[in-house]
């Protein structure tokens, strides 16, 4: 396992040291695939079809609040239990989380389960590319793991809300960084989202995906480079936002491998911002410039 986290607990590992742990008793590798709808992509389909041998499917968009009206949005604690019991995910797991993305969704489901207070959890680093590119074995069809008791110990500070994000722009206690690309954080290129405007929460950074990705490997940018591209952020806690919550995450990922645990996520994200008529909208690249 690389890159020892503050808590004791590895948070990246690569193929080779899953190969080797593939099979121990506690570990649990997820899937998390997950794709932005205009894609026309369906995650679980190409789960069913190949994944990493013993991989059980996280459903981003099931494993949620449904009712919210918002995509994906934390489910209560309660929820989030039953389903990783029916996981096979306990409160020992060892939990090694993956996408088809290299990293992209996993983030989200490593951030779900630290959220409600599972430290054992990590992400495969550059994901199933990287699996595949090791020419390692692939398997296809549904596992199914014994059911697990998890029990939920929820941080409610790791989570933002609407509320809080209105809060902030009056107080400046936080910095808030967005993961969108360029374009749509200064409102030049339209939101995959029908009817939702383009634009930025006033006081935003832009800090786009491929600031924490090497984009030739697919993984996660060593801690050195990671201290670049943050170099800017002061001693404020930091809250990440994007589309609707899901590479916010990635963000939080990466500032969690440089040691900060202040780092929330704006888990309603542009998507909730944009679509109320009360909340004020910036366009343009921000103080800080374009990121990528």
């Amino acid at each position: 396992m690389n890159g020892m986290a503050r808590n004791g607990h590895e948070s990246l590992v690569d193929v080779r040291w899953l190969e080797r742990h593939l099979d121990d008793d506690d570990l649990c590798v997820v899937d998390a695939s997950w794709h932005l709808p205009t894609t026309g992509r369906d995650a679980r389909g190409e789960y069913l079809a190949a994944h990493i041998p013993g991989a059980v499917f996280f459903d981003i968009d099931r494993i949620a609040d449904t009712g919210s009206g918002l995509p994906h949005m934390l489910p209560e604690a309660g929820h989030f239990a039953r389903e990783a019991g029916r996981l096979g995910i306990d409160n020992h797991t060892r939990v090694i989380v993956y996408d088809s993305a290299g990293l992209f969704s996993a983030a989200r489901v490593w951030w779900m389960f630290r959220v409600f207070g599972h430290v054992r959890v990590a992400i495969l680093d550059a994901g199933l590319p990287a699996w595949q590119r090791a020419d390692l074995p692939l398997e296809a069809g549904r596992v199914e793991r014994p059911p697990a008791g998890f029990v939920p110990h929820p941080d409610p500070a790791a989570v933002w809300t609407l509320a809080d994000v209105q809060r902030n722009l009056e107080t400046g206690l936080a910095a808030v960084i967005d993961a969108r690309p360029s374009g749509r954080f200064a409102g030049t290129d339209p939101e995959p989202r029908a009817g939702l405007p383009s634009g930025h929460i006033p006081g935003a950074r832009n800090t786009p995906l491929n600031t924490v990705i090497d984009p030739e490997t697919g993984c996660v940018r060593p801690p050195a480079e990671l201290r670049e591209r943050f170099a800017d952020l002061d001693e404020r806690p930091v809250v990440c936002s994007c589309g609707t919550g899901v590479t916010a995450c990635v963000l939080a990922f990466a500032l969690h491998r440089l040691g900060r645990e202040d780092v929330a996520v704006y888990d309603g994200s542009w998507t909730e911002w944009a679509g109320r008529a009360d909340a004020p909208i910036e366009t343009g690249p921000g103080d800080d410039g374009p990121a990528d």
